[in-house]
């Protein structure tokens, strides 16, 4: 366990980061459950909306470096290929 004040600090502000971090990951989960459920469904209107929340989510959480950029794109590129594909049946 940490002595020094300012490492004290340290381990709750990261306990705090992590907190939140793992709240918008789990947020960007759910989201893409919820847009596989739309698309599973048929749903093209609802999987559009959640698409594009989806796209909104990632690209939030790479700018705040919750996540990697090229991962959020590459599984925004991911989902819209998807929903493409399902929207061309």
């Amino acid at each position: 366990m940490a002595n020094i004040k300012s490492a004290k600090k340290r381990i709750s502000v990261i306990k705090k980061k992590t907190a939140k971090n793992r709240r918008i990951r789990d947020h960007i989960k759910s989201v893409t459950k919820n847009f596989e459920k739309a698309l599973a469904a048929g749903d093209m209107t609802v999987a559009q909306e959640k698409l594009r929340l989806l796209e909104k989510k990632l690209d939030k959480a790479a700018a705040k470096n919750v996540i990697h950029k090229n991962k959020a794109a590459r599984k925004i590129s991911r989902m819209a290929k998807r929903f493409n594909a399902a929207q061309a049946k």
